[in-house]
């Protein structure tokens, strides 16, 4: 029996799960969560030169898949990405990506990567860069309402990046909280002190920084007025799609508050239940400085977080750039190259040389 012959392909990168993971052990999380926040400010600092738009979403009863598409006229990035706050009764993640790098000017997918393990980091990232701006300095508490997977990571980040010295935890799940114990404990030596607590209140009882990470597709009221002090920053990240919010509507109220890009917070954030005048900061005019962050000691502020696709396009350039680095980038046959672009079919005869050159292409 006679073999079909190898078919040419372009040469596209990949990085699974794994090469992921040891790009982080082998540079380390606190460097990583470092440069990662350097990289994302350079490319919020330059948020014109972007052709964003809100991410497309399908929403169901059990939760919602997304694709989040961005371009700066050289690259072309998107993420595939679900939220199923129920995934934990089939020992699944509840949130799971994969994204795409293409270039621009020929439309050639440069890199496939996993973007679950990513996305928790460029997620605590973009926390500690928003917070760079708008908490006080002196910050060294933070409560941490929602302990699941990507509390940890928020942690971690704070704790190396901001000097967060206590974590006050509180989940309705008591197993989550022991194991951002352990974990916390297990990396950073005892260093950062993780105070279980029996209530949000309590949690939030002297934090100067509050971070919500909840998961349930509802509208909450995680933080409420009566929790507040003056000077606080709450991080909100749990509220991420309609009919899903954290915060209660006097907590917005009391606040100053900005959002990653406000066509699509108004629809996602915790700001859907404000009114269509509300004001909103857009962050990358305070980091661009065309726009105060905090003003007063004093002043409340909250960052509207839910996730924006330029924070992902910077994560895969970075997260390439790393592997390159190490030398881990595998390759793809994903886009076939024929001899002929016009003779796709040719592909299928058995006459296709086996030791075609393999064209390259680099970004």
């Amino acid at each position: 029996m006679q073999h079909p012959a190898s078919i040419p392909t372009l040469h596209t990168r990949y990085l699974g799960v794994d090469d992921v993971a040891r790009i982080l052990r082998t540079l380390g999380l606190p460097r990583c969560l470092g440069q990662l926040v350097d990289e994302l400010a350079t490319d919020f600092r330059r948020w014109p030169a972007f052709d964003a738009c809100a991410r497309i979403a399908s929403h169901s009863h059990d939760g919602v898949i997304e694709l989040m598409p961005i371009s700066d006229g050289r690259f072309y990035s998107f993420k595939y990405v679900n939220g199923h706050p129920g995934n934990h009764r089939h020992h699944l993640p509840t949130v799971m990506a994969f994204g795409v790098l293409a270039e621009v000017s020929t439309g050639v997918p440069l890199l496939l990567s996993e973007l679950t393990l990513t996305t928790a980091l460029r997620t605590a990232a973009t926390s500690v860069l928003a917070a760079r701006a708008l908490a006080r300095p002196d910050s060294r508490v933070m409560a941490v309402i929602g302990n699941g997977a990507q509390s940890d990571f928020q942690c971690l980040a704070f704790h190396h990046l901001l000097g967060i010295e206590e974590v006050r935890l509180f989940d309705l799940d008591p197993t989550a909280t022991a194991k951002l114990t352990r974990n916390l404990a297990e990396h950073t030596a005892g260093a950062l002190k993780a105070t279980p607590c029996a209530s949000i209140a309590e949690a939030v009882r002297g934090a100067d920084i509050v971070t919500t990470l909840t998961a349930d597709k509802t509208c909450a009221t995680i933080v409420t007025p009566d929790m507040l002090r003056p000077g606080m920053h709450i991080n909100a990240v749990g509220g991420d799609c309609p009919g899903k919010t954290e915060l209660a509507a006097g907590v917005l109220r009391a606040a100053r508050v900005f959002v990653e890009y406000e066509p699509q917070t108004r629809v996602e954030g915790d700001i859907q239940q404000m009114s269509a005048d509300f004001p909103v900061t857009e962050l990358w005019c305070v980091l661009s400085g065309q726009a105060p962050g905090r003003l007063l000691e004093g002043d409340i502020t909250v960052f509207d977080s839910v996730g924006f696709a330029l924070e992902d396009f910077t994560a895969l350039r970075f997260m390439r750039d790393c592997a390159d680095a190490l030398g881990i980038l595998q390759t793809l046959s994903l886009v076939p190259a024929p001899a002929n672009p016009k003779d796709l079919i040719g592909l299928l005869s058995s006459s296709v040389s086996a030791t075609a050159e393999q064209p390259k292409h680099a970004a």
